[in-house]
């Protein structure tokens, strides 16, 4: 069983043979509160009353060193991003993205093993939040939001609270929606370009809930040149690699 414990969801994976059997996600806050319990020095859990089989569970993710998992070993989150995507994409030489909650993610694989990895974990505007806030303060989905990539808004800001302030600006200046949206999109790109110019590969692949935005896959594409995958479970793609290192190890 792996288990990805996000920033702002907790994602779990049961697989047998390297296949998924099941899978669950949960807000993280509300995980903690339903299935961690204060121990002696810290948190652990119950993975059966989650409904799964307390047996070669393995964890990563930002939750990782503060919850104790009963019988859990932990693998670090770049190992378990790579071997998940080496699994969903059946590919051995590429750059992962990995666009999460918090932060964005870029590694480089070579012979489906990390060579070199950066993180921009230092501006809310290279991940999953600020799509949210984004598509919040245009009052759309972020179905809609990653819809849209042509004639983008030049947005001066690419901080995440800043950039709220400029995009009301911009609404009140008059543009489309679809405008804006792009300009969000684009804003998103810039956040990581310069890592990705630096892990630079033929082929780029998706994981993470950011993953699910293809204005930014088109985006991305365009700018680099780089064909660019998806992973088919881009959000469960830390929990899946974490399954696949329990087989490897079991």
């Amino acid at each position: 069983m792996g288990i990805d414990l996000g920033s702002r969801s907790v994602k779990i994976v049961q697989m047998e043979n390297k296949k998924i059997i099941d899978s669950k996600l949960f807000d993280t806050i509300q995980f903690y509160r339903q299935f961690a319990k204060k121990g002696a020095k810290s948190l652990y859990l119950e993975p059966e009353k989650i409904g799964f089989k307390n047996d070669n569970i393995i964890a990563t993710g930002y939750g990782k060193i503060t919850v104790q998992i009963e019988n859990a070993k932990h693998l670090p989150e770049i190992q378990a991003h790579v071997k998940g995507a080496v699994f969903q994409s059946g590919l051995e030489d590429f750059t992962l993205i990995d666009i999460g909650g918090q932060d964005t993610k870029v590694v480089k694989v070579r012979n489906s093993r990390v060579v070199d990895f950066m993180t921009n974990d230092r501006c809310a505007a290279s991940s999953g939040r600020y799509m949210e806030n984004m598509a919040n303060v245009l009052g759309i989905t972020l179905e809609e939001l990653s819809s849209y990539s042509d004639d983008p808004v030049e947005l001066s800001s690419t901080c995440a609270i800043f950039g709220e302030t400029e995009i009301i600006a911009k609404i009140v200046e008059g543009y489309d929606t679809s405008q804006l949206a792009a300009g969000i999109n684009y804003t998103l790109f810039k956040r990581f370009v310069s890592l990705i110019n630096r892990m630079a590969s033929d082929i780029i692949v998706l994981s993470g809930g950011g993953a699910k935005n293809q204005a930014l896959k088109r985006i991305i594409a365009k700018e680099t040149g780089s064909e660019v995958i998806t992973v088919a479970d881009p959000q469960l793609n830390g929990a899946i690699g974490c399954c696949i290192y329990g087989e490897e190890i079991a």
